[in-house]
């Protein structure tokens, strides 16, 4: 099974960065709270390389975001997918 990490550097690779989890996350059929619709996702392995999943059931993705000005990252927490990122 292969794990992949994901790095996002500055407000450009964090703005980019959330774009391309929402992707992942249209694709593996996974909702902005982090649930995963079992209709759309039919085994763990479509998932697993770029989600970690919790005792829950939830999924949060695999991703470092860094950036000196906090305004960028700040988006995630309050947005529309702060529940997939917390």
């Amino acid at each position: 099974m292969r794990e992949v990490v994901s790095l996002h550097v500055g407000q450009a690779g964090v703005q980019v960065g959330a774009r391309c989890w929402e992707l992942f996350c249209l694709e593996h059929g996974i909702d902005p709270e982090g649930l995963i619709d079992r209709k759309c996702s039919k085994t763990h392995n479509e998932y697993s390389s770029f989600f970690s999943e919790q005792k829950c059931g939830r999924v949060t993705p695999r991703a470092v975001m860094v950036d000196l000005e906090p305004s960028a990252v700040e988006c995630l927490r309050k947005g529309y997918h702060k529940k997939l990122f917390g």
